[in-house]
């Protein structure tokens, strides 16, 4: 059976294809889809770990974590520029001492050390688990291709329980360079000796899908939080709210 054929009837028995909203689609065919690469975000659920910051500091926490995420990229893409790589779970450290600063927040040890290990223990967002099985199902090669490090990787999948669904974890520490550098989506193209046109990207920030467009990969971005495209000169093929919107895509 075809891979696209099985997908559609899988999808009309799950019901995971009658899904809507899938926005910006431009012509392609996602039949020469041979392999996915997924942000680690576009897996895992950070919504815990802003959710903890609003109980550590009531009436602050979403200013808190909104200053913290942005810091996040913006030191990533300065420490490309910089030549100076750190792992990223320390950029998260590094944003969040200076989101506090900043914000004049109280932050402690004990609720510092709370913050970072929730991204030790993160989850998946409802609808990859089954997402993820048809497309395994269907033959198409899946791999992880993130800023996060091996180690929250690891703990992603462990917590998840997706072992053996990714045929490789790829932490941009094996090239030093994060997210949107070349040689950072370079990875999956070596991983699976595949052409840039056989692999399709799925990102879960604007800036990874304009990002992985321009390196040459077909892109779907899982638009969770509904944001405008940025204003880069390259957009994703497709964008649509979750996985099952990337199952109506290739399908």
């Amino acid at each position: 059976m075809e891979r696209l054929d099985f997908l559609r009837i899988t999808g009309a028995l799950s019901g995971s294809l009658m899904v809507g909203g899938i926005t910006n689609v431009f012509a392609g065919d996602t039949r020469t889809i041979k392999a996915i690469a997924f942000d680690g975000f576009a897996i895992f659920d950070p919504r815990p770990v802003f959710n903890l910051a609003e109980e550590f500091f009531p009436g602050r926490g979403v200013e808190l974590s909104n200053l913290w995420k942005t810091k996040q990229f913006e030191y990533t893409w300065l420490h490309n520029i910089t030549g100076t790589y750190i792992n990223f779970y320390k950029v998260i450290n590094n944003a969040l001492t200076f989101a506090a600063k900043v914000l004049k927040i109280d932050l402690d040890d004990l609720k510092r050390q709370q913050l970072m290990l929730c991204y030790l223990n993160l989850k998946p967002w409802p609808d990859v688990a089954g997402a993820l099985q048809t497309l395994k199902a269907s033959g198409v090669r899946l791999v992880i291709l993130s800023n996060f490090t091996d180690e929250m990787l690891k703990k992603g999948i462990d917590h998840g329980q997706l072992q053996g669904v990714f045929e490789h974890c790829l932490s941009t520490d094996k090239v030093k360079k994060f997210k949107p550098d070349p040689m950072a989506y370079q990875m999956a193209v070596d991983a699976f000796g595949l052409n840039k046109s056989e692999i399709l990207f799925v990102a879960f920030a604007g800036w990874d899908a304009a990002g992985a467009k321009q390196f040459g990969y077909k892109t779907f971005w899982s638009n969770r939080l509904g944001l405008p495209a940025e204003e880069l000169g390259a957009y994703p093929d497709a964008t649509g709210k979750d996985l099952k919107d990337l199952l109506t895509y290739i399908g």
